[in-house]
């Protein structure tokens, strides 16, 4: 049963609209502003302070921004490398950084954070090549691929997925596990939980296609590095997904697992009764999501911890 107080802040987000006086939810069409929707939330993420068991150290990896959160006393050797969200045309280490601090403090992993290019500037395969190029300079660092565990969350997730199919394809040793919450598997979006989630969801109508097709520009949306759920996943590493059962990407989620399944894959699908988009990342605020952050945490040190 879920919590009331899930059901609270679900149902807040879900009517953010009113909050700025509209009585319309947001519909994301054609005269949506990429720039004005970074601006806002970038101004909101300038507010978030970080733990001070945390610190960030900036550095640049080929010319792109990153940071390492570390947290006190990190497992030794141990790396947690994080793709942020953010609907392939948002997010960065500013507006995701407070997100990673958690896991990093939690997973007690030294953790990787780096600003890919987003569409609709640098369509595919931008976004992938720098996923790519993080995870080779972590090797290039000394860091054994066995050491590393690889998460994200809803763009970021499917970014996960694309990178360990990348990986596999470049004949480059792949991390030690990894960790999808809420991906997208088939940017057609044309699975039924997209209609049928839609209401329920917290992602603004449309989002799903405007973002999207940015990211897409043109390629064949059955290209696995961008819909990996046309990806041959034999040879992966054990894969931890999350999601909930009211978001737009449920049957997505459902679907990738049982690809992967079949390919041989150690394959963990963690179905959360009437939670929305990428709700772990909310906790502590609800039950719900402080228990789902929770069990990802444990699977990503008990992987790390596991023998080789």
């Amino acid at each position: 049963m879920t919590s009331l107080r899930s059901k609270i802040i679900i149902g807040m987000i879900r009517n953010r609209h009113l909050f700025k006086g509209r009585l319309r939810p947001e519909v994301v069409d054609e005269t949506f502003s990429v720039e004005a929707f970074r601006r806002s939330i970038d101004k909101s993420s300038e507010r978030v302070k970080i733990p001070k068991t945390v610190r960030v150290e900036p550095i640049s990896i080929a010319g792109m921004y990153a940071e390492w959160i570390v947290p006190q006393n990190p497992l030794k050797d141990k790396v947690l490398m994080y793709i942020h969200g953010g609907g392939f045309i948002s997010g960065s280490c500013l507006t995701h950084r407070m997100h990673v601090a958690k896991f990093a403090r939690e997973c007690q992993m030294k953790s990787l954070l780096f600003d890919y290019r987003l569409a609709p500037e640098h369509p595919f395969p931008a976004a992938p090549q720098d996923c790519v190029t993080a995870y080779k300079w972590l090797l290039e660092q000394g860091i054994a691929h066995q050491d590393i565990v690889v998460g994200g969350e809803s763009a970021g997730a499917t970014l996960v997925l694309s990178l360990l199919l990348a990986l596999k394809e470049q004949l480059i040793e792949l991390p030690r596990a990894a960790f999808s919450i809420s991906p997208v598997t088939d940017l057609r979006c044309l699975a039924g939980s997209f209609s049928y989630n839609a209401p329920h969801d917290v992602a603004p109508m449309g989002s799903w296609t405007v973002w999207t097709n940015m990211y897409i520009a043109g390629n064949d949306p059955t290209t696995p590095l961008l819909s990996p759920l046309f990806g041959d996943f034999r040879g992966i590493p054990p894969l931890y997904i999350c999601v909930g059962t009211h978001e737009i990407h449920y049957d997505d989620c459902v679907a990738i697992a049982r690809v992967a399944r079949e390919h041989g894959v150690d394959v963990t699908l963690r179905e959360w009764d009437k939670m929305v988009h990428a709700f772990p990342l909310l906790t502590p605020l609800f039950p719900e999501a402080k228990e789902a952050f929770e069990e990802i945490c444990r699977e990503v040190r008990v992987r790390s911890e596991s023998e080789k």
